[in-house]
């Protein structure tokens, strides 16, 4: 199962207890599921949690059956009666006669449970949320561009800030923000998938901050190395020119030394030292050695 598919299965094991809920999450479903008309109502989804949710939903909320439930890779839920579908409409507060296009009832939203239920039915319907440790999208799509907007206003008020754009016809609120995607599960009722998405997060987080560590350790032995041969050059020029024996003490302890230990930083190679040196000294000798090496 993907994670989309996880998130909706654990919405749906809220109960349904009260109408006013299950009147504000059939509204939802109905507002973004695939089609919705005076001549037919059609409901498709993969999900089989959602799919045996679905008569109990609508018998809770409208007291009715769907006229036809089609199984196979898909579930699809048809309503075809008039009588039906007119008392559908009548009790989300929608009038054909009225209006031209389908709207959110905030009438039945007054309570912040119903509110919730509303968004949980209309992702339930219309809404997807990517594997966390590929990428954060979350998304609510309908057909209806008013529907949109209006959902948009009632995330506001909940105090999320949901993106819009279009997409082959279709009204598409989204987050592509861990944190309100979190928040967006959890609110809805489905603290797993939430705290799956904080998972993946730390996880990104972790190996982020491993990669970082990583790349900057890489970048400091390779600096290490180079100053190195660098140093060792310079020292079998010395050696070539035969000026090794004239060098002072010092300088001739700290070649060998450092032709010994050609891996060593500096603060491995100045505590080779007796008594150990301090780096800022070792690093004087050494830039002095490059520098007699490079003199006519």
């Amino acid at each position: 199962m993907s994670f989309s598919s996880d998130a909706k299965s654990e919405l749906c094991r809220d109960k349904l207890t009260r109408r006013c809920c299950a009147l504000a999450e059939a509204s939802g479903v109905l507002l973004y599921c695939n089609s919705v008309s005076m001549e037919q109502i059609k409901i498709v989804t993969e999900s089989a949690d959602f799919a045996a949710r679905l008569p109990q939903l609508f018998r809770k909320a409208f007291k009715l059956s769907f006229d036809e439930i089609q199984e196979g890779a898909k579930y699809t839920f048809l309503l075809n009666g008039k009588e039906k579908i007119t008392r559908i409409f009548e009790t989300i507060g929608y009038s054909p006669a009225e209006s031209i296009s389908l709207h959110v009832n905030y009438g039945l939203l007054e309570k912040d449970c119903c509110r919730v239920a509303f968004l949980r039915g209309a992702f339930l319907s219309g809404g997807s949320v990517t594997d966390p440790t590929k990428r954060y999208h979350l998304e609510l799509s309908t057909n209806h561009h008013k529907v949109s907007r209006e959902t948009n206003s009632l995330l506001l008020d909940l105090s999320f800030r949901p993106k819009e754009t279009l997409r082959n016809g279709s009204a598409i609120l989204y987050f592509k923000q861990s944190d309100a995607i979190e928040e967006f599960l959890a609110r809805l009722g489905a603290p797993l998938a939430s705290m799956g998405v904080m998972e993946a997060k730390i996880e990104k987080e972790m190996k982020n901050k491993i990669n970082r560590i990583v790349n900057c350790d890489n970048a400091n032995t390779s600096k290490i190395v180079e100053a190195a041969q660098t140093q060792i050059a310079a020292i079998r020029s010395l050696r070539d020119r035969e000026q090794f024996e004239m060098l002072p003490e010092k300088l001739r302890q700290t070649a060998i030394l450092r032709e010994e230990n050609p891996e060593a930083n500096l603060s491995e190679l100045a505590a080779l030292f007796d008594p150990p040196l301090t780096k800022s000294a070792l690093n004087h000798r050494l830039r002095k050695l490059c520098e007699l090496a490079t003199n006519e």
